[in-house]
């Protein structure tokens, strides 16, 4: 088949075009960032594998191709949509070819929850890779000793199938996967109440599902169905003990039914770090990943990009850390791992636009206070005046720019410090 990718350089689609081009088929790709001339090395990377990269203006799209899958970032109103309309060419949004994906592995997990996604599918295909199973893995973020975007493990066509399944378009009840997972469900994108129908939904629709007993809504899921809980949360079908959360490395213990106790340790610290590990540790074994080898390639996980990645370090104990969280429960997680190993916390926050910065308003009032010094800057700070990153908050500063936040959270820094950028 051809196909073409409209958002070709986004997280969700740029592994779905890789993969298809790794299956046979034949792919072009266009995203309006190419034309503003930013992300030359994904369209270099993506030109390397033979999927031509076309303008974004409704050229490339032609009587010939047989799919036109679009990114849900992607406006309905554009040239290239107007013109696959036009053509009356099947037009497939990114969700609904990954459900196709999933629908069609053998067997197949689809990986969801608000927290933790991407951090558990990155460890599943690491496990899969040093076990030396084949098998197909989609997910949203590379790890760290990997170029491209996004997560891709090209496996057999009908063979195995991993995917990060998002819950930020509805488009979780599309999944039928063999064994699903509902890492946690909290406040994201949308209210509880609105993400509990979708996640029901979704949990009717795995013939079994793993459910983490820490969180609340996702344990109570698991009972209504019959799915199995674990985690570090009192009454867990498989437990996870808690050794030690870093500073540097976590370490802890989960009894994982008929495989046995099994010791995971991984080079990322923090509690919901060893949750992650735990998770993609069961799903491993649902696929027959050997119970004996998950501990020592856990330990050796590089880690996923923009997930408390270290960027750098000097003698004299700072530390500079990437973390890409965007609501509640991540960025707590982030700052509760950035104070257990350092006497002092300096964030640098940019609001992911104004919808998402009027959502998070609440919490991140209470989350600024964690630390020694929080810096924020973007379009969206500047919206509210009640934004905790205002001057009336005496721990917080507003920025007019990345360039300046960086100079603020340099003239903070001191022995035993750790700045976490952008969340």
């Amino acid at each position: 088949m051809r196909y073409h990718f409209s958002g070709i350089a986004g997280a969700g689609v740029n592994p779905l075009a890789r993969l298809m081009r790794a299956r046979g088929h034949q792919v072009q790709g266009s995203d309006r960032s190419f034309d503003q001339g930013k992300n030359r090395d994904v369209a270099d990377e993506l030109c390397a594998l033979g999927i031509e990269v076309r303008p974004h203006d409704g050229s490339a799209v032609t009587r010939d191709l047989d799919r036109v899958v679009f990114s849900v970032a992607v406006e309905d109103d554009t040239p290239e949509m107007r013109r696959a309309r036009e053509l009356a060419l099947e037009r497939v949004a990114r969700p609904a070819l990954l459900a196709e994906i999933i629908n069609g592995g053998h067997p197949s997990v689809a990986v969801a929850g608000t927290s933790g996604k991407s951090t558990i599918t990155g460890m599943v295909a690491w496990l899969l890779r040093e076990s030396g199973l084949p098998a197909t893995v989609l997910g949203g973020a590379a790890r760290v000793d990997e170029r491209g975007v996004g997560c891709l493990m090209a496996g057999p066509d009908g063979g195995p199938v991993i995917a990060e399944a998002c819950e930020s378009d509805g488009t979780l009840v599309g999944y039928r996967p063999t064994v699903g997972l509902a890492h946690n469900i909290s406040r994201d994108h949308a209210e509880v109440e609105a993400l509990r129908t979708q996640f029901g939904a979704f949990a009717k629709n795995c013939r079994k599902l793993l459910a983490n007993a820490a969180c609340p809504e996702a344990s109570a899921l698991a009972r209504t169905i019959g799915g199995v809980t674990y985690g570090i949360a009192a009454g867990a079908d498989l437990p996870l003990e808690v050794i030690t959360p870093g500073p540097d490395r976590a370490r802890g213990a989960l009894h994982a039914g008929a495989a046995g106790v099994l010791s995971l340790e991984v080079p990322q610290p923090g509690v919901h770090n060893l949750e992650n590990a735990a998770a993609a540790a069961l799903v491993a074994l649902e696929l027959g990943v050997p119970a004996a080898a998950i501990g020592p390639a856990l330990a050796r996980f590089p880690g996923v990009a923009r997930r408390f990645q270290v960027i750098g370090a000097t003698a004299r104990g700072i530390r500079v850390v990437d973390d890409y969280a965007h609501n509640g429960e991540k960025i707590r997680a982030a700052l509760t791992t950035a104070q257990a190993g350092a006497d002092r916390v300096i964030a640098i926050f940019q609001p992911h636009g104004f919808g998402p910065a009027r959502f998070l308003r609440a919490e991140l009032r209470a989350l600024v206070g964690r630390v020694t010094r929080c810096c924020s800057w973007g379009r969206a700070t500047r919206t509210f005046p009640a934004w905790p990153g205002r001057s009336s908050e005496p721990s917080t500063t507003e920025l007019p720019d990345t360039r300046r936040a960086h100079e603020e959270s340099g003239r903070l820094l001191m022995p035993n410090t750790l700045t976490v950028e952008d969340f």
